[in-house]
């Protein structure tokens, strides 16, 4: 018992609040409905257990389950790791190099960020995802990424039970006329017969179920490509953005420079062992980083400073000219600006007629920027 108690610290239970958020709600419900769904309609009407090979599909699809399980929960729980409040660099000559977050009265180690949501810095930020409920980083970037694999394996197996059982439950009932197809539902042709028989709204709870699980396949599908194009180039989303960035500074000043990725490691493997290890616990301890010949343990960080200092120079100024509520998506500003609403949980700017935005990138419909407020400005989102 005393071992029991030493596991399960206050902390952990209070992570356990990260449930309760409709991300995570969504997709344990996704996991839940396709997962029983398959288990349901193999056991009762495809490969029942009695023969062997619907023993290993059972087996297998138990397997499926725990394994996303798994690594969803590692993403979650586990976390991204945040920088130490108060953490400076080692030597101090160092803290020039790098921006001061105020938040967490602390300087931003390379390749970390501050997460509105979390409200820490967050080492090794790639970004915060709403599913998990949770920032996706440095401790947790393998977890989460072998999530994003498993889950649409996973669901290609369960579709495959799905369609096979409709199709192995339906040929049977199919009745062809001149110029109709006729279903009775009513008939179980199959011996021996199942214990329940395959109705009407096992049909319908199966044909749901198969959507659901080629949905995940294809959505989550690409975010798993996503994610490896950027590890096997030792990336985060945000790194790719600051490179494109500082290509567009170097161009807009047509300057005689190269910008050069400094964690790039010259291979796709090497890049690869940063994220995935044997012992599960990526390399590094999240402040300092691996750099390739010929760069500074800064370049990064210095480049974000440049860009800072040229989103000043060129920002573009806008006068709001009709009132916004500050709505995720605002359905009385038409059809076109309701369904490109930047697919993100940051908060938007409540604006008012009159006021001033400092505008640094935009959509078409959609603008990201400072708010002017006497003379200062508030830190957002997008407008």
């Amino acid at each position: 018992m005393g071992t029991f108690c030493s596991v399960i610290k206050f902390e952990n239970l209070q992570e356990l609040k990260r449930l309760c958020h409709w991300g995570p709600i969504i997709a344990l419900s996704v996991i839940a409905i396709c997962s029983t769904m398959a288990m349901i309609d193999s056991v009762l009407w495809y490969w029942p257990l009695h023969t062997t090979g619907g023993s290993v599909n059972f087996i297998m699809l138990i397997n499926w389950t725990v394994m996303i399980l798994y690594n969803y929960f590692n993403a979650m729980f586990v976390g991204p790791g945040f920088v130490p409040l108060g953490w400076k660099p080692e030597h101090s000559q160092d803290s020039m190099y790098l921006q001061y977050c105020k938040v967490c009265q602390a300087y931003k180690a390379p390749r970390s960020h501050h997460c509105r949501k979390c409200n820490r810095c967050v080492m090794k930020m790639d970004h915060h995802c709403p599913w998990i409920n949770n920032c996706c980083g440095y401790q947790n970037h393998a977890s989460f990424t072998l999530f994003l694999l498993l889950a649409p394996l996973g669901c290609i197996h369960a579709a495959f039970i799905f369609v096979m059982t409709m199709y192995t439950q339906l040929y049977n009932r199919l009745s062809f006329g001149w110029n109709t197809v006729k279903i009775d539902m009513s008939a179980a042709r199959r011996d021996p017969l199942p214990v329940i028989p395959f109705g009407l709204a096992a049909f319908a709870a199966t044909l749901f179920a198969l959507g659901l699980a080629l949905g995940t396949t294809i959505a989550v599908g690409m975010l798993f490509f996503i994610q490896m194009k950027i590890i096997l180039r030792n990336k985060t989303s945000i790194e790719s953005w600051i490179e494109e960035k500082a290509k567009d500074r170097i161009q807009y000043y047509q300057l005689d420079e190269v910008f050069v990725f400094p964690y790039d490691m010259g291979s796709r493997w090497k890049n690869f062992k940063q994220v995935f290890t044997w012992s599960g616990v990526p390399e590094g301890d999240g402040l300092e980083w691996p750099i390739r010949e010929g760069c500074h343990q800064y370049s990064l960080t210095i480049e974000q400073l440049k860009q800072k200092a040229d989103k000043r120079v060129r920002s573009v100024r806008y006068k709001v000219i009709e009132d916004y509520s500050g709505a995720c998506c605002p359905l009385n500003k038409g059809i076109k600006t309701f369904f490109t609403s930047p697919c993100t949980e940051e908060p938007r700017i409540r604006l008012r007629k009159g006021e001033f935005i400092l505008a640094t990138r935009g959509l078409r419909y959609w603008l990201y920027g400072d708010k002017i407020l006497d003379d200062s400005f508030i830190e957002v989102a997008s407008v």
